[in-house]
């Protein structure tokens, strides 16, 4: 039976976070290029970043191209408020790889708790098929197609659910075409 693994990150949780991304868990820690989420230097999301707001798919990368460079993305998620977590904080690899089709969920995250540190917060994002599934059985919401949103109420709040491409190089998408998609959230959120 695989190890039951526990998230290795505290939330980042911007004060001003208009959106709240979630993949599902970060990959093992051999895969690790830095000490922040989306680590893996397979994985496209600080691309997808740097090609819409730096049009350099590589702009948050380090000069040695073997790890992205975590200070400059914090000072840039903080500017845009965005905040980050996974729909799990325990769970079992059952294959022992980063894929979410083998990702056992023991213990998902506490996603209205999130919500209440993150007051200016007006949308979710899932990064993810896993991801997406595991929100909304916290989160009254349909299922948007990828690329989409659907509304959602949190106590006072009126918010949206996104359902973003996977920014793993798994997901059969150009980087490109998955950009087109974050670029249309974030300019439906005012981020862009």
């Amino acid at each position: 039976m695989p190890e039951i693994e526990s998230h290795p990150l505290e939330p980042f949780l911007p004060a001003n976070a208009r959106l709240l991304m979630l993949g599902s868990f970060p990959p093992p820690r051999k895969r690790w290029s830095m000490d922040f989420f989306y680590p893996n230097l397979q994985n496209d999301m600080w691309r997808i970043f740097g090609h819409l707001f730096f049009n350099d798919k590589n702009h948050f990368l380090l000069p040695d191209k073997a790890s992205f460079c975590k200070e400059e993305i914090v000072t840039f998620l903080q500017e845009k408020g965005i905040a980050l977590f996974d729909a799990a904080t325990v769970v079992r690899r059952l294959q022992g790889n980063a894929s979410d089709k083998f990702l056992e969920i023991i213990e998902p995250t506490d996603i209205r708790l999130l919500l209440k540190q993150l007051p200016q917060c007006q949308a979710i994002a899932a990064t993810g098929q896993k991801a997406i599934d595991t929100i909304r059985l916290q989160v009254d919401a349909d299922e948007p197609p990828v690329g989409r949103k659907v509304p959602f109420s949190f106590e006072d709040r009126d918010m949206h659910l996104y359902r973003m491409p996977s920014s793993s190089r798994a997901y059969p998408l150009a980087l490109e075409k998955k950009s087109e998609f974050y670029l249309s959230m974030f300019k439906d959120l005012g981020i862009y």
